[in-house]
C-alpha cells in the first residue's frame, strides 16, 4: 500500500533526525491509518522499529509512555501504545514502560471469547512472559481459543503452544472440576492423562492414541479413571463458570462448548472406551451425546463432533448397555452427521450378529432390572425397593420388613445400601429414556410394514419386561385376525384367548370396517387400557374430492403461519428431513420425509415469512414463522425440489442431465402411506401453529396474522380435533363437571357462574357469553387433569381443554389475576 510506504518512509526519516516525540507521533499514525490492525504491511514498520539501537528503543519507550498517560481515555489508541512499546521494549533489561497498563489490557481479554488475530494482542503476551510473569488462566484461554478459528495467524498458534498451563481452559464447571483435582507436580499421571485427551482432533481414535491411553489407564487404575471422569462429564453443559462478553446478535457463547476443551472431551469419551463395560460409562456417554446436539442460539448444536465421539465410543463398547444407548439414541438424535453414526454402528452390529437392523434395535433394549413385564424386586436388608412401571414413567416404592408401603426411602437403604439405591434410582431414570424411545419407535412402525414370527415377536415384544409395557397396550394382527393384551392373554374382540400363531402385524385402522374400528375402541374402554399413543383412535386421512380435483398434490395444510423451530423439532421426531430457513439469499428443499418400503418420498412446502430481520427472525437470520403450502408425493429416487427461502415456485434441481419427474397422482399412493403422511403434516400444524397460541388475539407482530389467528383458532376442525370431539362425547358423562358440560359444532360449552364459556376443540382457546368475548388462559402444564380413564396418552390439546373446562366449570374459585380481570 502506497499509505504505509509513505509512513514507513516518514518513520525512517524520523529516526534518522533522531526526534523521538515525532516519531512517535508518525508511528501511531501509522497505527491509526490502519485503524488498528496490524496486518503484513506492518511487517516492515515493526522491523524497523526492533532495529533500532537499545538506547534509541528506550528513549522511544519513554516517549510512548508519556504520550499514552496524555490520552484520556481512548481504549483504541492506548491500546495501540500498548501493541507498539511491546514492539519497541522487548528485550530492555527493564521494565518500567506500562507494566500494570500492559497486564490491564491483557486481564480484560479473559472475558472475551477470541479476538481478530490482526489487533496482535499477541506482542502484549510476549511482552509479558518476557518478564518471567504467568498469564491469568482466563487470558490463556482466550488465547487459546482464538488460536482455533480457520482465519488464525501462524505466529498466534507457535504462541499457545507454549502456555501449557493450566491443562484445560477454566471458565467451564467440568473443567474447573478436574483442574482442582490435579496436584500440580509434572508427573501427575492426571495430567497427562488430560494431555493426551486433548490430542484427539482427529474423528475417530487411532491405534497409536489407544495406545498411549491405555498405558495411561492402566497406569491410575481403570476404576479410578472411570469413578473419576464420570463425574467430570455429569457437569457438561453446565452454565459457564465464567461469563463471556457477548453482543446482542453475537452467539449464545455462555451456552457453547469451550473449542478448545472439546478435544478433551472427545478424547475423555474415546479413553473410556476403553475401560471395561459399566453401566455408568454408558449412561454418561450416551448423556454426553444428547448434551453436545442440544441447540444454542446462533450458534446449532452445541458440538457434533463431541457428540460424535460419544457414538464411536459406545460403538467400541462391548455391552448390553452400550447397545441399548445406540438404540435409544438412534430414535431421538436428529442431527444429520451423527444420526448416520448411529446407523452405521447398529448396522455394523447386526452384520457381526448376521441380524437386520430392526433386529438389532429390537434385541438392543435391556430389561434394566426388571424381572417381570413392568415390574422388580429387589431386597435390600429388610426392606424391599419395587421398580413398576406405570404407563411411560417408572415408580421407585418401598415397603417395609411388615410389608407395608413407606413413602421415602428407609434410613436403613440410605445407611447400608448406598451403592444399591444409586442403581435402582438410576435403573429408573433409564426405564423412563427408553419407554419414551420405544413408544417413538413403535409409533413409527405403521410406515415400517414389518411383520415378526410369533414366537420372537412375543420374546421381543409381549413378553419382554420393559417393552411389554408398551406392547400389550396396543393392537395387533397375528395370522391376519386383530388381538389385544387382556388378563393376561392375547384376545380377539370376543375375548377368546389366541395361544400361538405364525406371523404377527401391527394393526392399523386404515382399510377397517368403520364397526371393527369402534367395536375395538369400545374393547379397550372395557379393559382399561391406555394406549401409549394413538392406535384405535388413530386419525385416518382419505382422500377428499379437493384432492382428487388437483390430482397430485393436496392443500388440506397450505395456507399456515407456523413457528419454524418447533416445525423444525417436530419434523425430525417424525422422521422428515427439513432445513432452517434463513433470512439471507439462499435456497432450500422442502421439508421431506422417505418412505423406503413404499418407494416414495413424501413434501411439504413451505417457505419462511416475514421481511423485517429481528422482528421476523432470530438473531443468527432464521426466521420465526413459516407459510405452508402443497403436499406432493415423489418417486423416493426424483431429483430434489427447492425453492428460495424467502418464498417462490418450487423448482426441480436436475443434475447429470436427468429429466424432470412429475409428483404422483394422489390416486396412486396406497392409502396407509397417505394417511400417515397426512397425519404427520396435520401434527406439524395442530401443535406448530401461531393459532394455537392464546397470546395472540392481537395478530401478532403488527396485527397482520389477526385474520388467520382468528380463523384458526374458532375455525373448522380438522381431523385430530374431531376424534377428540368423538372421545370428549364418551368422556364428559363421566366427570365431575359433566352437569356443566355440552358438546356443541366446534367448541365444548363450561357453564360457569360467572359466564359459560366456549372451548374450541382444536386450539383449546376460549369465548365467553354475552358476546363472544376472548378469554386468555395461558395453560401452566400440560398434565392432563384427573378424568379417571383416558384411551390414549400423549394429546395435548386435550389436556389443556380439560383442564380449562374444569377451572371455568368453578369460576367463582379462581384466584389467578390475569383471568378474573378478564372475568
Amino acid at each position: 500500500m502506497a499509505s504505509m510506504r509513505s509512513h514507513t518512509q516518514k518513520i525512517r526519516n524520523q529516526i534518522a533526525a533522531g526526534n523521538m516525540g515525532r516519531l512517535t507521533d508518525e508511528a501511531l499514525k501509522a497505527a491509526v491509518s490502519n485503524h488498528g490492525f496490524w496486518g503484513e504491511d506492518w511487517a516492515e514498520i515493526f522491523d524497523t522499529l526492533r532495529d533500532l539501537p537499545m538506547e534509541e528503543r528506550r528513549r522511544l519507550a519513554h516517549a510512548l509512555t508519556e504520550r499514552f498517560h496524555s490520552l484520556g481515555a481512548e481504549p483504541e489508541a492506548r491500546q495501540r501504545v500498548l501493541t507498539l512499546l511491546a514492539i519497541v521494549a522487548r528485550d530492555l533489561p527493564d521494565d518500567f514502560f506500562l507494566p500494570t497498563e500492559r497486564l490491564a489490557e491483557l486481564e480484560s481479554l479473559g472475558a472475551r471469547h477470541s479476538f481478530w488475530h490482526a489487533t496482535r494482542l499477541d506482542l502484549l503476551v510476549e511482552a509479558e512472559l518476557a518478564t518471567g510473569r504467568q498469564l491469568a488462566p482466563p487470558v490463556v484461554a482466550v488465547l487459546r481459543r482464538t488460536a482455533l478459528v480457520a482465519y488464525r495467524a501462524e505466529h498466534l498458534v507457535e504462541l499457545v503452544k507454549n502456555l501449557t498451563t493450566p491443562v484445560l481452559n477454566v471458565g467451564e464447571a467440568w473443567a474447573d472440576h478436574a483442574l482442582e483435582q490435579l496436584t500440580g507436580s509434572d508427573d501427575d499421571p492426571w495430567h497427562a492423562l488430560l494431555v493426551h485427551a486433548l490430542t484427539a482432533t482427529a474423528s475417530k481414535p487411532s491405534t497409536k492414541w489407544d495406545k498411549q491411553a491405555q498405558a495411561l489407564i492402566d497406569t491410575i487404575g481403570a476404576d479410578r479413571v472411570r469413578e473419576t471422569v464420570l463425574p467430570w462429564l455429569a457437569l457438561v453443559g453446565r452454565p459457564r463458570t465464567i461469563p463471556l462478553d457477548r453482543r446482542t446478535y453475537d452467539p449464545d457463547i455462555n451456552n457453547a462448548y469451550d473449542p478448545y476443551n472439546a478435544n478433551a472431551l472427545r478424547g475423555l469419551a474415546w479413553l473410556l472406551s476403553l475401560l471395561p463395560p459399566h453401566p455408568d460409562t454408558a449412561r454418561a456417554l450416551g448423556a454426553l451425546v444428547e448434551t453436545s446436539l442440544k441447540k444454542v442460539a446462533g450458534i446449532g448444536p452445541r458440538n457434533p463432533k463431541v457428540a460424535n465421539a460419544g457414538v464411536i465410543a459406545l460403538s467400541r463398547v462391548d455391552s448390553e448397555a452400550a447397545l441399548a444407548e445406540l438404540a435409544r439414541l438412534a430414535t431421538r438424535v436428529t442431527y444429520k452427521n451423527t444420526a448416520k453414526l448411529l446407523d452405521g454402528a447398529l448396522e455394523a452390529r447386526a452384520t457381526a450378529l448376521g441380524l437386520s437392523r430392526e433386529e438389532i434395535e429390537e434385541l438392543a433394549v435391556p430389561a434394566y432390572g426388571l424381572t417381570e413385564v413392568g415390574r422388580a424386586r429387589h431386597q435390600l436388608g429388610d426392606v424391599t425397593a419395587l421398580i413398576e412401571v406405570h404407563g411411560t414413567k417408572s415408580v421407585l416404592g418401598w415397603r417395609n420388613a411388615a410389608g407395608k408401603e413407606v413413602k421415602s426411602v428407609p434410613a436403613a437403604v440410605k445407611r447400608d445400601h448406598a451403592d444399591d439405591l444409586k442403581e435402582l434410582k438410576a435403573a429408573a431414570k433409564d426405564i423412563d429414556k427408553m419407554l419414551s424411545a420405544q413408544a417413538e419407535r413403535l409409533d413409527r412402525q405403521f410406515l415400517a410394514r414389518r411383520t415378526w414370527a410369533y414366537d420372537a415377536w412375543r420374546e421381543r415384544y409381549i413378553d419382554h419386561p420393559l417393552v411389554g409395557t408398551l406392547a400389550r397396550r396396543l393392537l395387533w394382527t397375528v395370522d391376519g385376525r386383530p388381538v389385544g393384551f387382556a388378563d393376561g392373554e392375547l384376545r380377539t374382540l370376543t375375548d377368546d384367548p389366541v395361544v400361538t400363531g405364525s406371523q404377527v402385524g401391527l394393526w392399523h385402522p386404515v382399510g377397517r370396517e368403520p364397526a371393527e374400528i369402534v367395536a375395538w375402541r369400545d374393547w379397550l374402554e372395557r379393559h382399561e387400557i391406555t394406549q401409549p399413543f394413538k392406535q384405535a383412535h388413530r386419525e385416518v386421512y382419505l382422500l377428499t374430492d379437493a384432492e382428487r380435483a388437483t390430482g397430485t398434490y393436496s392443500n388440506r395444510f397450505a395456507a399456515h403461519v407456523l413457528r419454524q423451530h418447533q416445525f423444525n423439532s417436530l419434523a425430525a421426531i417424525r422422521g422428515w428431513r427439513n432445513k432452517l430457513r434463513l433470512c439471507v439469499d439462499d435456497s432450500a428443499p422442502p421439508a421431506s420425509r422417505e418412505l423406503p418400503q413404499w418407494g416414495l418420498r413424501a413434501e411439504y412446502w413451505i417457505e419462511g415469512d416475514g421481511e423485517e430481520y429481528g422482528e421476523d427472525t432470530t438473531e443468527s437470520g432464521s426466521y420465526l414463522r413459516l407459510r405452508t403450502d402443497q403436499v406432493r408425493f415423489y418417486p423416493i429416487d426424483a431429483p430434489e425440489n427447492s425453492a428460495h427461502c424467502c418464498g417462490g415456485e418450487y423448482s426441480m434441481w436436475l443434475r447429470d442431465g436427468r429429466d424432470p419427474v412429475e409428483p404422483l397422482p394422489l390416486t396412486e399412493i396406497p392409502p396407509l402411506a397417505l394417511s400417515e403422511v397426512l397425519r404427520d403434516v396435520d401434527l406439524f400444524v395442530g401443535v406448530a401453529s401461531v393459532g394455537n397460541d392464546p397470546t395472540w388475539q392481537d395478530g401478532g407482530p403488527g396485527g397482520r396474522f389477526q385474520e388467520y389467528w382468528s380463523g384458526y383458532s374458532f375455525g373448522e376442525l380438522n381431523q385430530s380435533a374431531e376424534t377428540r370431539r368423538a372421545l370428549l362425547d364418551r368422556l364428559i358423562p363421566r366427570l365431575a363437571i359433566a352437569d356443566r358440560c355440552t358438546l356443541e359444532g366446534r367448541f365444548l360449552h363450561v357453564k360457569g357462574e360467572r359466564h359459560t364459556y366456549k372451548i374450541h376443540l382444536g386450539s383449546g382457546n376460549i369465548l365467553m357469553t354475552p358476546n363472544d368475548q376472548y378469554l386468555c388462559i395461558v395453560p401452566k402444564s400440560a398434565t392432563t387433569p384427573q378424568t379417571g380413564y383416558l384411551p390414549y396418552e400423549g394429546d395435548r390439546t386435550l389436556a389443556v381443554i380439560l383442564s380449562k373446562a374444569m377451572m371455568l366449570a368453578r369460576d367463582t374459585e379462581i384466584t389467578d389475576p390475569t383471568i378474573l380481570s378478564q372475568l
